[in-house]
């Protein structure tokens, strides 16, 4: 009987690791799927030098998710022995957050991306991989997302490295995400497409981002 008490109990956190994977996973996603800083870099590189270049800003990138993804990690679990009730002053301002994010995608009128080439003088791989890196390093809404998304899903009873590997599929996933975006608007009529329905993108992501919000605030 302890052994299949024992099983179950696996079981059980198994499922609710794969519940707070899956809504990371749904939250990062729905993050990446609105422009920002990291998306219009990708864009310049992909445009201005090519998509190689692009995919080495996308590992800057990712590197700058694995620093941000670590201080959240080490530091929550440092303010939660001293602040008990920071959990959930960091849910309601992360929900917050997502809310206002949400409005703004809805209420933005994006114009249309034009393409502007420019010389390839000296640049390379290297220089592509800090521009991704600094550029996701120094926006202050990648800290605030990874501090609010990580307090508002993950319970505090989760294991350390569990936790570490929600970390890695959020580097992973930035990574082969803008990967893919260098993919896709490295064809014109690619990039066309996008400004066409750029505002209905937009707005359909600000609904989503609104909702997810409300629902942490009544979590």
């Amino acid at each position: 009987n302890t052994i299949f008490i024992r099983i179950l109990e696996k079981q059980g956190l198994l499922i609710t690791y794969l519940i707070e994977l899956l809504l990371i996973a749904t939250t990062i996603q729905i993050a990446l799927m609105s422009p920002g800083p990291d998306f219009m870099v990708t864009l310049r590189q992909t445009i201005n030098y090519g998509k190689k270049y692009a995919y080495f800003s996308s590992l800057g990138i990712g590197a700058a998710i694995l620093v941000h993804v670590g201080y959240t990690l080490l530091g929550v679990g440092l303010i939660l022995k001293n602040f008990p009730y920071f959990l959930d002053i960091v849910r309601i301002l992360g929900a917050l957050y997502l809310i206002y994010l949400g409005y703004g995608s809805f209420k933005s009128n994006s114009s249309k991306i034009k393409i502007q080439k420019e010389k390839k003088l000296s640049y390379s791989y290297k220089k592509s991989f800090f521009v991704g890196f600094i550029t996701d390093l120094l926006n202050p809404k990648a800290t605030l997302f990874f501090l609010s998304v990580f307090t508002a899903i993950v319970s505090v009873d989760t294991p350390m490295y569990i936790q570490g590997l929600y970390g890695f599929y959020c580097v992973l996933a930035n990574i082969f995400w803008y990967m893919f975006i260098a993919n896709i608007l490295s064809i014109k009529k690619n990039l066309d497409l996008f400004n066409k329905h750029q505002n209905i993108i937009e707005k359909v992501i600000g609904i989503v981002l609104v909702l997810l919000g409300i629902k942490l605030i009544f979590s």
